[in-house]
């Protein structure tokens, strides 16, 4: 028994006249009796009741005609959602993003997409850069926002969205805090105790703070090395140190923190989206054509 004889059956029932059922299922009359007949014979039961001028439901049939509407109402959606889901408007996206990520592309991202595909459920992670790899590759994410470089750069696609530079967090004890909001210069923080995040997280930007403040004639004293942003901020609040933060960064509105922009130019926070090519779920081709109208 296939979909279409109990389409077949419905329309019969419904008709309760071959030759108007023949013609609403665009087929001939002859070959629609000898599906009906063959169903009957199939259940082993009689569905209609026939003579030469009239066509009639049996019990059996009146029975059967309501579990066969269900049956087919069932398939219909089952075929809707399955149809929608290849189309990526329905299903289970799963990102993840850095704090960076937060505080600049992914809530434009997240609205805009929300709007296009309302029954694709977003499923956000805070993760570092290096998280996000290892679950890029093993498939617990499909897309991820994340600061290149990356070891697996070989392996996944990557996309740069947003470039950002770094500014100075001071406590707002701090003699540099005081006055009107210049910028100042990376030299006058060569005495300074510097609090950074650890190295294993971001050895590339690590790398190049470091890197930066040699050029400019003196090695940051790094007295901390914390995550995340927060905690930074937190322990720059308290006068444990300064910090070198990504600008977007100071959204977060730490108390006790005063933020100054350098003279000199920094080195920059690269934001990319990455995602695997082998990666099949639907909605990220949704997710990236959403990302590229905003960003690239």
């Amino acid at each position: 028994m296939e979909l279409r004889h109990l389409r077949y059956f419905v329309a019969v029932a419904e008709e309760l006249h071959f030759g108007r059922a023949a013609q609403r299922l665009h087929m001939a009359q002859q070959p629609l009796s000898r599906q009906i007949r063959n169903l009957e014979d199939e259940l082993g039961v009689q569905l209609f009741y026939r003579t030469k001028r009239t066509v009639r439901l049996t019990e059996i049939g009146a029975v059967f005609l309501a579990e066969v509407k269900k049956t087919l109402k069932q398939a219909e959606q089952a075929i809707s959602l399955a149809q929608q889901t290849s189309r990526g408007e329905i299903g289970r996206l799963a990102i993840g993003f850095t704090g960076s990520a937060l505080n600049t592309v992914l809530p434009q991202i997240v609205r805009q997409f929300k709007t296009r595909y309302p029954k694709v459920e977003l499923v956000l992670e805070s993760l570092r850069t290096n998280e996000q790899v290892i679950a890029l590759l093993s498939g617990q994410i499909q897309v991820g926002l994340l600061h290149p470089p990356i070891a697996a750069d070989a392996i996944l696609v990557l996309k740069t969205l947003y470039c950002e530079q770094l500014v100075v967090a001071l406590p707002n004890t701090h003699p540099l805090a005081r006055g009107t909001p210049e910028p100042i210069s990376i030299r006058d923080l060569a005495s300074e105790s510097f609090i950074l995040f650890p190295r294993r997280v971001g050895p590339f930007l690590y790398d190049q703070i470091v890197s930066f403040c040699q050029q400019r004639g003196f090695s940051p004293n790094v007295v901390q090395e914390v995550v995340p942003q927060q905690t930074i901020l937190g322990l720059v609040a308290v006068g444990i140190g300064v910090s070198l933060i990504h600008a977007s960064a100071s959204c977060i509105g730490q108390s006790g923190v005063v933020v100054r922009h350098l003279i000199e130019p920094t080195p920059e926070l690269e934001l990319a989206i990455a995602w695997h090519p082998e990666t099949t779920n639907p909605a990220l081709s949704g997710f990236l054509e959403v990302v590229g109208e905003i960003f690239i």
